[in-house]
């Protein structure tokens, strides 16, 4: 986090600020000290944590600060959401933070990521306009109350020695400034700090200190107190982006056209339509790679100083060059994504390389859309310190430090939607330390988040970690489309970073869609009436037991509109609600299922574990990572297993069920004999 000069900035000097930023630090503090701290790097780190402050303060007395350096830009794609992802934008929504509102108002490109699938796996993504974008942050940035905004740079941090009350080796009392001789005093630090941390640009052979392209890495004292003050262990990652490319250069005739959703789905559930109108929309387009991009890679490795490092990085957002790698003689996808409205540049998602210059655009032009293509900007890689996360505590908190909490890609993660969610719960710990409360926490039947933080804080990472729908053993109730009624409620009464508004809402969307599944409940009747009602609607005569309406929505063919159509009298009232109806009907029994497993897991804690088990080769689903970990401890009980390092609640349930399906076995032979 570099200076460009210790400025205050506020609603008056905004046109001089440059704006919010990347590398940035927010400090925490009662209504009569002097300051709180929380620092915050990445983009969506910066809305999450600022987000949670915004409406976590707005009932507390506490007032914060906010240390950034330059612009609340994009760093790298200019997209919010996906599968996973999209997940926790909308969970981020659900707790008021600021990313999915910040989608709706900059989206120019809307669309449900697997659609085919179960409605659990859809996934909200946006492709969202550069300048939309920086102005919503900013501008709810600087119309926050008790915030102070100072652009600046982090040097290092103030510690002292801990509360004896509380766990820790010290305590992080404030943040030290570059070029300042006056530190800020502080009872809570975040830091987020993204690619900056002792960050290397990669460009072909030649290597330059930075975090983001024409930006400093931040300031090595930053560093140094997190290595040898703090004494924590520090890793180093990589990324990398890919050039852009001038739009009127390409040849998009010989792209696929991809248009977006014709109805666009807000990612917030406080919106009911995005900024952007259907009609303009911008579509996106998909191309490949083609044998000449793989000759070019090939011919060009002893160029590429990036590829050669040991530093790992995204196994899903991989560069051209490690694709090419990894999979030869493949051809491999490139989406080429508009930038903005205004803009006349496309982003060629897939594309991410550290070629030099010269390279990058003999390697572009192998594909024939871009044949003619000029770049505006190369890509480039950087490697960057992270801290790893099992250091920290399920609240993100550093386990030493009292007060020092961590965000973002430091932790490991990849990507904007991580980085808000932590920013988020983060936030919130932070602000509850600052006034003595103990911290919150969710667990991985909860949330997406509490998935992401689980999975950081227990498993830790060895590459950047980015969130899949298949990470969570519990997703088919943890659902893009229930975020609110899951976790604003408790925002609201437990947390206190929901507004009353958010918080009215969605209790009267919870207590509609409980009403709404009475009344399907109460209607039953033979499957032979309800064909008589329904007309084309399979279900078997053989069937003697009453069918309830909300049962026949497990049925792929019956949608509530066609149930509300039959008998309005009950049912018309909650037509708004239909489509989640609809889901909710579709996944009831798995949710009831799942609901089962959990209490079944807690009453099976005792379970004994043969030790003659084979887990290496069970025939049950289980990762290669959790057979080598249960083959190592060969633990004596179920619940054990369940406090293992890198143990998922799936691999419990898959476990639970294979020995009692075995010991059922073993009873049935014992008693034949």
């Amino acid at each position: 986090m570099s200076v460009r000069s210790p400025l205050c900035i506020d609603r008056r000097s905004r046109e001089d600020s440059g704006g919010v930023s990347l590398s940035s630090s927010v400090l925490f503090t009662p209504k009569n000290f002097k300051l709180k701290t929380l620092s915050t790097t990445s983009p969506f780190m910066s809305t999450g944590l600022g987000s949670v402050l915004l409406f976590f303060l707005k009932s507390t007395t506490i007032s914060f600060v906010f240390l950034v350096y330059n612009d609340s830009a994009l760093s790298c794609n200019p997209s919010l959401g996906g599968v996973g992802k999209g997940q926790l934008v909308r969970e981020v929504d659900a707790l008021d933070g600021l990313c999915g509102r910040a989608g709706d108002r900059a989206g120019i490109h809307f669309s449900i990521l697997n659609r085919r699938k179960g409605p659990a796996v859809w996934g909200p993504r946006a492709q969202l306009d550069r300048d939309r974008y920086r102005e919503f942050i900013q501008a709810e940035l600087f119309s926050t109350p008790r915030l102070t905004v100072i652009e600046g740079a982090a040097e290092g941090l103030l510690t002292s020695d801990p509360r004896p009350d509380r766990p820790g080796q010290l305590r992080v009392t404030g943040v030290r400034l570059a070029n300042s001789e006056t530190p800020i005093s502080c009872e809570s630090v975040v830091l987020t700090t993204g690619t900056f941390l002792s960050g290397s640009l990669f460009m072909g052979r030649s290597t330059t200190p930075g975090g983001r392209m024409g930006e400093p890495p931040s300031c090595s004292g930053l560093s140094h107190t997190l290595r040898e003050t703090l004494g924590l262990k520090v890793g180093r990652l990589r990324t990398g982006t890919p050039p852009r490319i001038a739009k009127d250069t390409v040849q998009l005739s010989l792209a696929e056209l991809r248009p977006p959703d014709e109805q666009p789905t807000p990612f917030s559930f406080m919106n009911k339509r995005t900024s952007c109108k259907p009609e303009d929309q911008l579509p996106c387009y998909l191309t490949y790679t083609t044998p000449g991009v793989e000759r070019v890679v090939r011919e060009s490795l002893h160029l590429n100083a990036h590829i050669q490092q040991d530093a790992k990085g995204p196994r899903y957002c991989p560069s051209i060059e490690s694709r090419v790698l990894r999979f030869p003689g493949q051809k491999h996808q490139v989406w080429l994504e508009p930038e903005g409205v205004a803009s006349d540049l496309l982003y060629p998602q897939g594309m991410s390389m550290t070629l030099p210059p010269e390279l990058q655009l003999q390697l572009i032009r192998q594909i024939p859309a871009l044949q003619r293509a000029e770049i505006r900007a190369p890509g480039y890689g950087v490697q960057y310190d992270f801290v790893c996360p099992t250091q920290l505590t399920p609240s993100l908190q550093v386990k030493k430090a009292q007060g020092l909490f961590l965000a973002g890609q430091i932790n490991g993660t990849t990507g904007y939607e991580e980085a808000a969610a932590q920013g988020l719960w983060a936030g919130v710990n932070a602000g509850r330390t600052a006034l003595s409360l103990p911290p919150l926490s969710l667990s991985r039947s909860q949330s997406y988040i509490g998935v992401l933080i689980d999975d950081l804080v227990v498993q830790g990472v060895t590459e950047p970690y980015r969130m899949f729908t298949s990470r969570a053993e519990f997703r088919t109730s943890l659902r893009a489309d229930n975020a609110d009624i899951r976790l604003t409620p408790r925002g609201f009464e437990e947390v206190g970073c929901v507004s009353a508004q958010r918080y009215r809402e969605a209790v009267r969307v919870r207590d509609a869609l409980a009403d709404a599944m009475a009344a399907l409940q109460s209607i039953s009747m033979s499957s032979t009436k309800w064909m008589k009602i329904l007309g084309q609607v399979h279900l078997s005569k053989e069937n003697s037991t009453k069918i309830s309406a909300m049962d026949l929505l497990e049925y792929k063919d019956v949608t509530f509109e066609m149930l509300a159509a039959a008998f309005p009298e009950y049912l018309s009232p909650y037509l708004e609600f239909s489509q989640r109806l609809n889901i909710e009907g579709l996944y009831r029994p798995y949710y009831i299922m799942q609901k089962e497993e959990i209490e079944r897991m807690r009453k099976e804690e005792n379970l004994s574990l043969p030790q003659d088990l084979d887990y290496l080769s069970l025939p049950v689903s289980l990762s290669t990572e959790v057979r080598e970990i249960l083959d190592r401890a060969r633990p004596h009980t179920l619940g054990a297993a369940t406090r293992l390092p890198g143990i998922t609640p799936s691999a419990i349930i898959h476990l639970l069920r294979y020995v009692c399906k075995t010991d059922r076995k073993r009873e049935v032979q014992s008693t034949d004999m």
